[in-house]
C-alpha cells in the first residue's frame, strides 16, 4: 500500500517549481503561498463581509482570482500556439455573481485558489516567453487584490 499522501497547507505551498521556471511563476508562487495562510485565518463573517454597497467580499474578491486564474490559464496556453495576441475579456461582476462565491464555503474557495494558481505558475514556466507581458500583469493583478482582502 502506497504511502498517504500529504495535502497539508505547508505540502501544497512547499511543492518546487521547474528549475527553469521565470521569475513571474515564481512570484506568484510566493504570493500565494505568503497569502494562502493569512487567507485561512480570515474567519466566516469577516470573509463575506461587503466593505460597502457595491464592492466585493473577500469571497468574492478571491473567486474573482479564480475566474481570472481560469481565463489566464486558457489564454497562456492558446496563445503560446499563436501569433496575434488578441484576447477575449469576461464580464467578472457576472461571473462573480452566477457563481455565488458569496455563499461558498471560505476555507474551499482558498484552496482552489492556491491549488489552481501552483498549477499556473507551471504552466507560465511552460509558456513562451513572447507572452511575458501578460503573465507579469496576471500576478501583478493578483497582488493587488490580495492587498485589498489582506489590508
Amino acid at each position: 500500500m502506497a504511502d498517504p499522501v500529504d495535502l497539508s497547507l505547508d505540502a501544497l505551498v512547499a511543492a518546487p517549481l521547474p528549475a527553469d521556471a521565470p521569475d513571474h511563476a515564481r512570484r506568484l508562487v510566493e504570493a500565494v503561498g505568503r497569502a494562502a495562510p493569512a487567507l485561512l485565518r480570515i474567519d466566516d463573517v469577516a470573509s463575506s463581509s461587503r466593505p460597502a454597497p457595491g464592492k466585493w467580499s473577500p469571497r468574492e474578491i478571491i473567486g474573482h482570482l479564480i475566474d481570472s486564474a481560469s481565463n489566464n490559464h486558457q489564454r497562456f496556453v492558446r496563445m503560446g500556439g499563436r501569433d496575434d495576441l488578441v484576447i477575449d475579456g469576461y464580464e467578472q461582476d457576472r461571473w462573480v455573481a452566477s457563481q455565488r462565491y458569496q455563499e461558498a464555503p471560505w476555507a474551499e474557495l482558498v484552496v482552489l485558489w492556491l491549488t489552481y494558481n501552483r498549477h499556473l505558475a507551471r504552466v507560465i514556466s511552460a509558456t513562451p516567453a513572447a507572452l511575458d507581458y501578460f503573465m507579469s500583469d496576471y500576478v501583478d493583478h493578483l497582488e493587488h487584490h490580495l492587498a485589498q482582502v489582506l489590508a
